[in-house]
C-alpha cells in the first residue's frame, strides 16, 4: 500500500490508537478535490489543498476517518503562454506510481448505462503512525464506454453534465464504494462542499424512504462559497437525462424545487454546518437565511509549510511544537535576528529558482512581494499594477514582485484578468520595479514562495474570500500579510503586529459596496509610507512583526486545531490527551 509519511514516526503508539480495520472508522470526509502534493495533480487551490492538510492533521492526531475524492488522470491542467494567452494542457502523471489500485469494483448508472467504479488508495501516516486512507474513485475501467472512462479525467472539466455525472459518481458511487472495502460503521459523512451531496440520496436508499430524519444526523456540510452563484445547480430536465430513474424520483421527492441546488440538499441533510471563518459564517447566515451555521475558521498542515530552516529554529526554541503547533505562541521569546536569518536561506532558493525558470535575477536585499493563487476575477490579482506610475514614484527600486496563479479555463473573466496581468508584467520591463510570473502554479512552487517572499499580498473584493489559507502559510514562516480585512484575515490582522490592513474595515452587510480605487489609494499609501520603510530602515522592527505573525497567527491557524474542532463539534469525537 502506498504510503505519504509527515514528520518523523516518533515511536509509539497514540494513547488512543485506533486500529486499522475499517469497522473502526466513524468518519467519511468527501472532497472533489484533494491536494497532497505535486505529483498527485488531484487539485486546482485552496478547496483541495485545505482537505489534504485537515485530512494529514487527522493522521497525526489519529482521527478514525477516511477521505473519499475522485482520481483525475490528466489532473486540472498545465498551464502554459502564448503572447500574455493562457493554454492549458492535459497533466500526464501515472497514478500506479504514486497509489495502489484496489481489486474491487462498483457500479453507478448513468444514463441507462452501467458504468464501473474502482479505487486506488493512498495512505497517509501521520506522526504518530496513525494512518488515514484516501480512495481515489476511476472510471477508466475496462468494460466501460470511452465516454464513461474519461468521466473521472478531468478535474472541473467539461460541461453541465460530465460534472453532474462526476457528483453522482463521488456521492453514490463513494458510498457504494466505501461500503464494498467494509466501512459499515461510518457514523458521520462530511461534505467539504456540496459536490458529494448525492450521499443523502444513497442513504436514503439504504434506509427507506421515511429516514430523512435518520440521514440528516448522519450529515456534516462545510461552506466554502459566499456567493449565491458559486454553488451548482443543475436542471431537472439534466437531472432527468442523466441520473437513474429511481434515483431521480427519489430526488424529487427529497428536493421539491424548480431545480437541483447541491448546497440546499447538503444543508438539508446535515446536522452540522459551518462556514470557514467568522466573516464568511455571518455572511452563510444571512444567504442561507440559517442561524444554526457554526464557525470553523481554516488552518494550514503546519509540518507540510514550514520551511526547513524555520522548523529547525521552532524546535530548538519550542520543542514539541511539531506535535502542537499552538506551542508556537511561544515564538514571541525567539530573538528577531534568529527569525531573519532563518529566513534568509528560503529566500535566496525562491530567487535562485526564479532566476533558472525565467532568466530574470532578482536582488537578494529588495523587498519581495508575493502573490501567488487560484486566479478569480474578485482576486484582482493585477490591482497593485493599475496604477504603474504611481507604484513606481512609491517604490521605485525598492521593491520587486512574483506573481504565480491559474486561471480556470471556462472562466472567462479570470483568463481576462490573467491576461492584463501577463500584460503589465512585461510592461514593468522598462522600470526600475522587476515583476515576474512563475508558470504552472503547484503545492512545489506554493512552499517555495510562502516561505521566501518577505511581504504576501491579498486584495479580493469584499465579502467574496471565504478565508483564504496561502497567507496562513506565509505567517507561519514569518512573513507578514499585507491584506484586504476578509476572510481569516478580519482575525488575523493585528496592524503592525501581524502584518498589514488594506483598505476599510469590513462592514456587517454581505455585500460590501466600495470604490476600488480606495482599496488601491490604500495599498499604494502604506506601501510607501509604512512598509518599505519599515523593511529598510527598522530591520528589528520587520523581526517582530515577522515573530507576531508566527506567535498569533502560525500558532492558531493550523489543521490541527481544526480538526480537534470538527472531531469535538460535529464529529463528537472526545480528544482529549491526543
Amino acid at each position: 500500500m502506498q504510503k505519504m509519511i509527515y514528520g518523523n514516526d516518533i515511536g509509539h503508539s497514540l494513547r488512543f490508537m485506533m486500529e486499522q480495520d475499517p469497522a473502526f472508522r466513524t468518519v467519511a470526509y468527501f472532497s472533489m478535490e484533494i491536494g497532497l502534493k505535486a505529483g498527485i495533480p488531484t487539485y486546482s487551490g485552496g478547496l483541495g489543498v485545505l482537505a489534504g492538510d485537515i485530512l494529514k492533521s487527522a493522521a497525526d492526531l489519529g482521527v478514525p476517518i477516511v477521505g473519499v475524492t475522485l482520481l483525475y488522470r490528466k489532473g486540472y491542467f498545465r498551464q502554459t503562454f502564448d503572447d500574455c494567452l493562457q493554454k492549458a494542457l492535459p497533466v500526464e502523471w501515472d497514478p500506479e506510481k504514486e497509489l495502489t489500485l484496489l481489486p474491487g469494483e462498483v457500479t453507478v448508472m448513468i444514463e441507462d448505462r452501467i458504468v464501473k467504479v474502482r479505487a486506488w488508495c493512498l495512505e497517509i501516516q501521520g506522526r504518530s503512525g496513525f494512518t488515514v486512507p484516501i480512495y481515489f474513485l476511476d472510471t477508466d475501467v475496462e468494460g466501460n464506454t470511452s465516454r464513461d472512462r474519461e468521466l473521472t479525467w478531468y478535474l472541473y472539466g467539461g460541461d453541465e453534465r460530465y460534472r453532474l455525472c462526476q457528483e453522482i459518481i463521488l456521492g453514490s458511487g463513494g458510498l457504494r464504494m466505501l461500503r464494498d472495502l467494509g466501512y459499515a460503521n461510518i457514523d458521520d459523512y462530511h461534505l467539504n462542499e456540496g459536490h458529494a451531496a448525492f450521499i443523502a440520496l444513497e442513504l436514503i436508499r439504504e434506509m427507506g424512504y421515511e429516514s430523512y430524519d435518520k440521514v440528516r444526523e448522519k450529515g456534516i456540510f462545510t461552506t466554502h462559497t459566499p456567493v449565491s452563484a458559486g454553488h451548482d445547480r443543475f436542471s431537472w430536465d439534466l437531472i432527468n437525462s442523466v441520473m437513474d430513474s429511481s434515483m431521480a424520483s427519489r430526488l424529487r421527492r427529497m428536493m421539491p424545487t424548480d431545480d437541483v441546488s447541491m448546497t440546499d440538499i447538503a444543508l438539508r441533510y446535515s446536522r452540522y454546518i459551518n462556514g470557514v471563518s467568522r466573516k464568511h459564517t455571518d455572511v452563510s447566515r444571512e444567504m442561507y437565511k440559517r442561524k444554526d451555521v457554526d464557525c470553523i475558521t481554516n488552518g494550514i498542515h503546519s509540518q507540510t509549510w514550514v520551511s526547513p530552516e524555520m522548523a529547525a529554529l521552532f524546535s530548538r526554541h519550542i520543542p514539541g511544537w511539531d506535535n502542537a503547533p499552538e506551542f508556537l505562541v511561544k515564538a514571541v521569546q525567539i530573538p528577531v535576528e534568529e527569525i531573519r536569518s532563518a529566513h534568509a536561506p528560503a529566500k535566496m532558493r525562491l530567487l535562485d529558482y526564479v532566476a533558472e525558470k525565467t532568466g530574470k535575477k532578482l536582488d537578494g536585499a529588495r523587498l519581495t512581494i508575493g502573490f501567488a493563487r487560484r486566479v478569480a476575477q474578485y482576486k484582482r490579482a493585477d490591482l497593485i499594477l493599475r496604477d504603474t506610475a504611481r507604484l513606481v514614484k512609491a517604490a521605485g527600486g525598492k521593491v520587486q514582485f512574483i506573481f504565480s496563479g491559474k486561471a480556470h479555463p471556462n472562466d472567462g473573466p479570470a483568463r481576462e484578468t490573467l491576461r492584463k496581468l501577463l500584460c503589465e508584467v512585461q510592461n514593468m520591463g522598462g522600470t526600475d520595479i522587476p515583476v515576474v510570473f512563475l508558470e504552472d502554479y503547484d503545492m512545489d512552487k506554493a512552499a517555495m514562495l510562502v516561505q521566501g517572499v518577505d511581504l504576501w499580498l491579498n486584495n479580493p473584493i469584499r465579502p467574496r474570500e471565504a478565508s483564504g489559507t496561502s497567507g496562513m502559510k506565509c505567517a507561519l514562516n514569518g512573513v507578514p500579510n499585507f491584506s484586504v480585512l476578509d476572510g481569516w484575515w478580519i482575525e488575523g490582522c493585528v496592524e503592525g503586529v501581524t502584518g498589514w490592513s488594506i483598505g476599510p474595515a469590513p462592514t456587517e452587510s454581505i455585500n460590501d459596496q466600495y470604490d476600488e480605487s480606495v482599496d488601491l489609494d490604500d495599498l499604494l499609501e502604506k506601501l510607501e509610507k509604512v512598509i518599505i520603510p519599515t523593511f529598510y530602515d527598522s530591520p528589528d522592527e520587520w523581526g517582530k512583526v515577522m515573530r507576531g505573525a508566527i506567535a498569533l497567527n502560525g500558532s492558531y491557524f493550523n489543521t490541527h486545531r481544526v480538526v480537534r474542532e470538527y472531531c469535538e463539534r460535529a464529529y463528537g469525537i472526545q480528544m482529549r490527551g491526543l
